[in-house]
C-alpha cells in the first residue's frame, strides 16, 4: 500500500515535540514552552499512539483482504517482535553505557529509579517490560495493542468494527471506574513473591490508553476496506463538529491557561483537576484528542478547499506543515528514530550533569542539534536512495574494434 505522506509529516511532528518535551536541562528552556502541549491537554504520545493504530489497521486490513487472516496476522506478530527489539535495544544500550559513564547511577537515577543501581532482577523485569524505565514506556504499550490486534482488525474487515469499538470503550470506561485495580494487585503480588521489591513500574495504563490506539486501528482498517468514504464524511460544507471542536479546543485552552497564569477560579480548579489523570488517559484527555484530531483532520482533508479564504489559507498552512520534507523522513523512519531519541535524550542528561548549568542560548542550539540527530538514523535506513548519486557510474560491456570485450561509461 502506498504510505500516505501526511501521515509520516504528522508522525515526524510528534517525534521532533516528544524530543523537545523529553529534553530536560537545569531551570528549564525556554525553546519547550512553543508547542502544543502548552496550550490545552493535547500531546505527542497521544498522536503518536493513534497514528500508529491507524497505520496498523490500514496496512494490516489490506493484507487480510489480500492473502486471509493467517498471513495478516504473522505480519503484525512480526512486527511486534521487530518492536519489542528496539525496545530491548534502547533497555541494553541504557544499561551499559551506565557500567561506562561516571556517576550514571546519580542522574540517571530520576528515570531508571532501581534499575540505575545495576541490579540483575530489575534489569530481566525491564526486558520483561515489566518495569519500564522513563522514556521506554511507550514500546511495551504497542507491543501488547499489536499482539492483541490480529483478530481485532479481523473483524473490522468483516464488517463488525462496531463491536471493537464498542469493546474499547467500555474497557476505557471501566479503568476510569478504577475496576483494573484488582488486577493491576494481583500482578504486583506476584511479583513480590518472586522478588522483595517494586518490580511493576509503568508511565501509562495500558486498559485507559488502548482506546487512542483501538480508535486508530478501527478507522484505519475501516479505511483499508472502504467502509468509510471520507469524501462524504469530512466536506467543506459539513462544519458542525468543525465549529463544536473549536469551541471545546477553545475550552480546554482557556483551562490550561487558567493553571498556567493563575485565574481559574478554586472550585472550577479542584473540580477539573479531579478528572485530570494522564496515566489512565482520562476524560479531559480523550475529550479534549478527539476534539483536536477531528479538527486537524478536517483541515487537512477538507480545508483546503473550504469557502472561507482564512479557513481555506489554514488548510493550506497545516498540510505544508505536515508535508515538510524532514517531518516526513524522520515519520518514515518513526520505530528508529524513537529509539534514537530515547538514547540521545539519556546522553544529553549526562552531557549537563558534567558540563552544565548552561545558558538559554546554548540549551536552545543544544535542543535543536538534538532535534537534528533525529535525521541520523532515518537517513541511515535510506542511505541507498539518498547517497547513490555519489556511487561510481555502472559500466556495461561493448565490443571494442579488435574484437576484445571492453567497460564502456554508461550515461
Amino acid at each position: 500500500m502506498r504510505r500516505l505522506e501526511v501521515l509520516d509529516g504528522l508522525r515526524g511532528y510528534f517525534l521532533v515535540f516528544m524530543m523537545l518535551n523529553h529534553l530536560t536541562f537545569a531551570g528549564g528552556y525556554l525553546l519547550v514552552k512553543f508547542n502544543h502541549g502548552e496550550l490545552g491537554y493535547v500531546q505527542d504520545a497521544q498522536g503518536f499512539v493513534f497514528l500508529s493504530g491507524l497505520l496498523v489497521g490500514m496496512v494490516y486490513a489490506r493484507r487480510m483482504l489480500k492473502d486471509g487472516y493467517a498471513a495478516g496476522a504473522r505480519k503484525v506478530r512480526k512486527r511486534a517482535l521487530e518492536i519489542y527489539r528496539y525496545a530491548a535495544g534502547c533497555i541494553l544500550t541504557i544499561i551499559a553505557l551506565g557500567f561506562v559513564l561516571t556517576k550514571s547511577s546519580t542522574y540517571w537515577e530520576p528515570w531508571l529509579w532501581k534499575l540505575s543501581s545495576h541490579d540483575p532482577f530489575y534489569a530481566i523485569a525491564s526486558l520483561l517490560l515489566l518495569y519500564q524505565p522513563t522514556y521506554m514506556d511507550i514500546l511495551p504499550q504497542y507491543i501488547l495493542y499489536m499482539l492483541v490486534s490480529p483478530p481485532l482488525i479481523w473483524l473490522c474487515v468483516t464488517g463488525r468494527g462496531m463491536w471493537v469499538a464498542a469493546a474499547s470503550a467500555v474497557l476505557w470506561i471501566a479503568t476510569q471506574l478504577g475496576m483494573h485495580y484488582p488486577l493491576a494487585g494481583g500482578i504486583r503480588g506476584i511479583l513480590d513473591w518472586i522478588y522483595e521489591g517494586e518490580m511493576f513500574r509503568t508511565a501509562f495504563n495500558v486498559l485507559g490508553w488502548q482506546i487512542v490506539f483501538m480508535s486508530g486501528l478501527v478507522l484505519g482498517a475501516l479505511t483499508a476496506t472502504r467502509q468509510i468514504d471520507w469524501k462524504k464524511v469530512i466536506t467543506p460544507d459539513k462544519t458542525a463538529l468543525v465549529w463544536a471542536s473549536l469551541a471545546l479546543v477553545l475550552v480546554f485552552m482557556t483551562i490550561r491557561f487558567g493553571f498556567t497564569f493563575g485565574y481559574l477560579p478554586e472550585d472550577v480548579g479542584e473540580r477539573f483537576a479531579s478528572l485530570d489523570n494522564r496515566v489512565e488517559f482520562s476524560f479531559i484527555y480523550l475529550v479534549n484528542f478527539m476534539a483536536t484530531g477531528y479538527l486537524v483532520a478536517w483541515m487537512i482533508m477538507a480545508g483546503s478547499t473550504s469557502h472561507n479564504r482564512v479557513v481555506r489559507a489554514l488548510g493550506n498552512g497545516v498540510c505544508w506543515v505536515f508535508s515538510l520534507s524532514f517531518l516526513r523522513l524522520i515519520g518514515r523512519h518513526s520505530l528508529q528514530v524513537y529509539a534514537w531519541h530515547v538514547i540521545v535524550i539519556y546522553l544529553l542528561k549526562g552531557f549537563e550533569y558534567h558540563y552544565g548549568p548552561f545558558t538559554e542560548w546554548t540549551k536552545t542550539a543544544i535542543a535543536l542539534l538534538a532535534v537534528g540527530s533525529l535525521a541520523i538514523p532515518a537517513l541511515y535506513r535510506e542511505r541507498s536512495s539518498h547517497f547513490s548519486r555519489f556511487s561510481l557510474p555502472r559500466r556495461a560491456a561493448a565490443p571494442a574494434a579488435n574484437g576484445k570485450i571492453t567497460n564502456a561509461t554508461v550515461k
